[in-house]
């Protein structure tokens, strides 16, 4: 008896473990959220609730306080944040994105925390695909699909996950690349 316990538990702990790596592996994350899934970071409906910050949300995400489906509207003028990006070829392997940012703060201290006015984070997509969250104005890209044009993405986001736009346009950057 005592030896069917134990080997019961040893399954237990083997197969949930490699529940967890095969769900990290597809982008499933303990949330229960699919965060490889861009249908997954769709636009609701306008809230009507405004953040700290004075700004409209839109949508809902489920309850919780990670926003990823809301968007945080800002006004136009000369303090509202912006982005560049640019693709530069590592001549090593791979690609190197420089973002560059004006009235924005990269705030990795900050993340999943309420809005601050100016801060958060960056999301880069390649051809429309969520590669990965930055916290800073560098990123390396190992590589790019072979043979076609990259289209790289990169947009702002709020603390709280909420993608940042101004007067109706959201805060991004897009560069093609041409990769041999």
């Amino acid at each position: 008896m005592a030896r069917g316990l134990s080997l019961f538990a040893i399954g237990l702990v083997f197969g949930g473990g490699i529940g967890f790596l095969t769900a990290a592996a597809n982008g499933i994350t303990l949330d229960g959220h699919d965060h490889s899934d861009p249908a997954a970071h769709a636009t609701g409906a306008h809230d009507t609730d405004a953040h700290d910050t004075g700004a409209h949300d839109t949508g809902a995400h489920g309850g919780h306080d990670m926003a990823h489906d809301t968007l945080l509207i800002l006004p136009e003028g000369p303090d509202a944040p912006s982005l560049t990006a640019e693709v530069i070829r590592d001549p090593m392997s791979g690609w190197n994105v420089r973002i560059t940012v004006e009235n924005f703060r990269f705030a990795p201290e900050n993340a999943s925390q309420r809005n601050q006015p100016g801060e958060g984070h960056a999301h880069i997509y390649v051809n429309g695909s969520k590669l990965a969250r930055v916290y800073g104005p560098w990123f390396h890209i190992a590589a790019l699909p072979a043979g076609a044009d990259a289209v790289i993405d990169v947009a702002l986001y709020s603390n709280d996950h909420s993608a940042i736009v101004v007067g109706d346009q959201p805060v991004k950057a897009s560069v093609t690349v041409a990769v041999p």
